[in-house]
């Protein structure tokens, strides 16, 4: 039987000869039984545009504009780039209030934070106040999210000071080394700005939560082994960033340990971990882990300073230049034999900052039931990246402890983050040579107490009771991180990302199917004891693409599946498999190989005097099938809308025979 003897109908319902592209409809001989229609009839043109959009604009950024005015697109587009446009209008004192007292508290958290994690990348400790300043400022008019607090954070720090102290020391060549980390700043900024201008946010989602939760539970802990050089009070502390060398180059030191650091830290550390405790157990004392850092940096500066005719051994932040962010466009630099190290760590910097601060601002716009366009939010962040680089200024995103404060604290919009960055300003104008006595060591604790959060081991246990292979995942970037490095722990943690994108893709599951008549369809026999075989038939279900990375396998699995059966009704004495019905209900796409497949498992079944239907396959596969001539071999009765169709008509054009399946109504 030819495709030219099917009956084809359009969507007028005229009937046309099968080989119409156009057309809409097959049909079967047997009576009851249902068409399988082909999809409306579309151009290259338009069915490209239409997968255009699907893969870049999934949620209609443009939606607001149909139907509206052209003084009412203008308004629209104001507010869809500058978000202060939409949310400015409807602003008032009530909310100021609250942005305020959400502000002054974040600053009390971002400012202590800020001189530590420039410390963390290495650079010095005013950088970190100015990241905290013109940054906030950025976003406040690009931004989405109305809780995100925009700061330094610790994984990009540490990825960046990590990275560029490999190669260049800030000790050795200070110049040099601000000029790396302002131009990895630059390309962090341009990378998330592009991929946010050309909707490519579906990158970042390679890193999953599984792989980002051990990596940061990771750099978590190698951040917290290096902050023992500030904690004990070594002065030669090795740069590398794995457990081995960390606790090799501490022991190594023991000579220079001093107890003063030793008692000052611990106190210190020991009063940040209770102050932290306390506002996790009760939300609404969450000034207490807010105000912990600056009040301790704040008391351990009046300590140093009233024994500071004691003992000069404790070491201390020393002078930072008053004034506001000086313009650091000259020292953008774009070439010679470090250029590739800053398009590395920019690149590196760039996807982890993005990662976090969308992260941070989805989850506080799902608790206060609102939506955060993640596109406007890597241009956002990416802008605010570019304009940070150009103002002395280092790699810069959302920071979940931050906003956390915030959100505690009652902020309602990014006012909060102006209040914040004015208090920082304040802070560099006037206040500067209050922090020269403050001491390393409060940093350290500050960082450590910061970091620990990152270390989420309930969410790994989790991981291994729901899904043993992202716990596997979670536990290679973990260990990666902490015994080679935290780049190589990075790589580790997206190379088992795609690879299992491609285990799933190339293994996909494939299962035998069985009758339940209560419920009147076709399910998993190993999944529903309830479940029978239909004699005769074999009814697999294959539930991925068939595309040219699983073509071979699934041709493989089908056919051992029908030789375990053949065993199956050997042992048991059962009639023989007759028909192969394979249900194609969760099969959403193919590819010419997949058909290629298709069609050699029929050539196959056929010379062994099995008969293979093909059930409910969706549009695009009836389409592809279609176009290329590959239900010619079916004939009418090789293809049908569902599974109990299937059965119940092939079944009722058999001959009655002892053993067969009889004509089975569903």
């Amino acid at each position: 039987m030819t495709l030219n003897s099917i009956k084809v109908e359009d969507s007028s319902g005229n009937t046309n000869d099968g080989t119409e592209a156009s057309s809409s409809s097959l049909s079967s001989q047997s009576n009851g039984v249902h068409k399988v229609c082909l999809p409306p009839h579309r151009t290259t043109f338009q069915k490209l545009r239409h997968r255009l959009s699907e893969i870049f604009f999934p949620d209609d950024p443009l939606h607001r504009f149909k139907n509206q005015t052209t003084l009412r697109k203008f308004v629209l587009g104001l507010q869809f780039f500058f978000p202060v446009f939409e949310w400015g209008p409807k602003y008032n004192l009530m909310l100021l209030r609250s942005d305020i007292i959400a502000g002054i508290t974040i600053a009390s958290l971002a400012i202590p934070q800020g001189i530590s994690y420039a410390k963390l990348a290495n650079l010095p400790p005013i950088i970190g106040l100015y990241s905290s300043f013109v940054p906030p400022l950025i976003y406040s008019i690009l931004g989405s999210s109305r809780h995100l607090a925009v700061g330094p954070v610790s994984i990009a720090s540490l990825v960046m000071g990590t990275m560029l102290s490999q190669a260049v020391t800030y000790s050795k060549e200070p110049a040099l080394y601000l000029q790396l980390a302002f131009t990895a700043t630059l390309i962090a900024g341009c990378l998330q700005a592009a991929m946010g201008f050309f909707r490519l946010g579906f990158i970042i989602d390679f890193l999953s939560k599984a792989t980002l939760l051990g990596f940061m539970a990771g750099a978590a802990v190698i951040v917290s082994l290096q902050q023992l050089k500030g904690l004990l009070g070594i002065v030669h502390f090795t740069n590398k960033m794995a457990i081995i060398p960390v606790l090799t180059s501490v022991f190594e030191n023991r000579n220079e340990w001093m107890w003063q650091t030793v008692v000052m830290g611990g106190c210190f550390l020991m009063f940040l971990l209770t102050a932290r405790q306390i506002s996790a157990r009760n939300p609404k004392l969450f000034w207490v882990s807010a105000a912990a850092p600056l009040l301790s940096v704040i008391l351990s500066t009046v300590i140093v300073y009233l024994i500071k005719n004691e003992t000069h051994t404790i070491p201390t932040i020393g002078h930072l230049p008053k004034g506001i962010n000086p313009p650091s466009v000259n020292k953008l630099h774009f070439g010679g034999p470090f250029m590739a190290l800053a398009l590395r760590v920019g690149i590196i910097t760039g996807i982890l900052a993005l990662t976090e601060g969308i992260a941070v601002g989805r989850t506080f716009a799902a608790m206060e039931n609102y939506q955060v366009d993640g596109n406007k939010e890597m241009i956002a962040i990416g802008l605010m990246n570019i304009v940070g680089s150009c103002a002395s200024c280092f790699v810069t995103s959302g920071s979940f402890s931050r906003s956390a404060v915030s959100y505690n604290a009652g902020g309602k919009s990014v006012v909060s983050n102006i209040v914040m960055a004015t208090t920082v300003l304040i802070t560099l104008l006037f206040l500067m040579p209050l922090f020269h006595y403050t001491p390393n060591v409060i940093l350290a604790a500050i960082i450590i107490t910061a970091v620990i959060g990152l270390i989420d081991y309930q969410g790994a246990f989790r991981l291994w009771k729901v899904d043993k292979l992202d716990c596997i995942a979670c536990l290679s970037s973990f260990f990666g991180v902490l015994f080679i490095s935290v780049a190589i722990g990075l790589l580790i943690a997206v190379g088992i990302s795609v690879f299992k994108i491609l285990l799933h893709v190339t293994r996909p599951n494939t299962n035998v199917l069985g009758y339940i008549s209560s419920t009147r369809s076709f399910q998993s026999l190993s999944r529903y004891t309830t479940a029978v075989r239909i004699p005769s038939f074999l009814i697999i279900a294959v539930e991925a693409p068939f595309y040219f990375a699983n073509s071979t396998y699934l041709h493989e699995r089908t056919l051992r599946w029908i030789r375990e059966e053949e065993d199956r009704i050997k042992a048991n004495q059962e009639s023989p498999i007759k028909c192969v019905i394979i249900d194609m209900t969760a099969v959403t796409a193919i590819d010419t190989s997949g058909i290629d497949t298709i069609c050699e498992l029929r050539r196959i079944l056929e010379k062994r005097s099995l008969k293979l239907v093909l059930a409910n396959p969706v549009g695009n596969v009836m389409e592809k099938l279609f176009n290329s001539n590959a239900l010619e071999a079916f004939g009418l009765d090789g293809l049908y809308l569902t599974v109990s169709e299937a059965v119940d008509d092939i079944s009722s054009s058999w001959k009655p025979e002892k053993g067969l399946a009889q004509p089975l109504t569903i």
